[in-house]
């Protein structure tokens, strides 16, 4: 996956906070309107991505677009989504925007991965059999201190299947992604902010 300026992660940081604090004052967003001010041809590119928020340390909202679309509008989609439609949490509030804090996962193609070539922190991956698909970020198996086998139960039951179902024919397929948030990327603003 190739890697992205500092301008354009901040660009994209800026999008993911705008979406969120235009949909909270009762506006529809319009990232198409951004085409003109992109800082780079790179954000028009398809690509999958997941915007997490956070408040004080501790998850507010994950959630993301699998299917590869335009960056900038797979970001734009997956921060309202983020922020305002993750089942597991109730939709922030125009109070909570201040104090919440951005991450973004840019995710690379998904490829087909066996068990034991799974590396902890390095691979997301993508459970699914049938109907059922749960993923898991390659950051969060880090994060909790899980171990391989863990990370593919965790998975696994994300996907709303038994533990074991990755060692009883559960499609696995693996994923790289670029990390960015807002307390990682330089606070300076790039041309062309996004005013959505």
């Amino acid at each position: 996956m190739s890697s992205f300026t500092s301008q354009e992660q901040r660009f994209l940081l800026d999008l993911a906070r705008q979406a969120i604090a235009t949909a909270l004052m009762g506006s529809a967003p319009h990232p198409d309107a951004l085409a003109g001010v992109l800082p780079s041809d790179a954000l028009r590119l398809p690509g999958a991505a997941f915007v997490t928020v956070r408040k004080q340390g501790l998850l507010r909202g994950c959630v993301g677009v699998v299917q590869p679309k335009p960056l900038y509008q797979a970001i734009a989609s997956a921060a309202l989504s983020a922020a305002l439609r993750d089942p597991r949490f109730p939709p922030v509030t125009p109070e909570e925007l201040p104090g919440l804090e951005i991450e973004i996962s840019l995710l690379s193609p998904f490829f087909p991965i066996m068990p034991e070539e799974l590396q902890v922190g390095e691979h997301g991956l993508l459970v699914s059999d049938g109907f059922h698909r749960g993923l898991l970020l390659p950051q969060v198996a880090r994060e909790m201190g899980w171990d391989r086998e863990r990370f593919l139960e965790e998975a696994c039951l994300k996907a709303g299947l038994a533990r074991t179902a990755w060692k009883e024919g559960a499609k696995l397929e693996a994923f790289t992604a670029v990390v960015f948030s807002e307390t990682t990327v330089s606070a300076e603003a790039p041309a062309g902010k996004p005013q959505l």
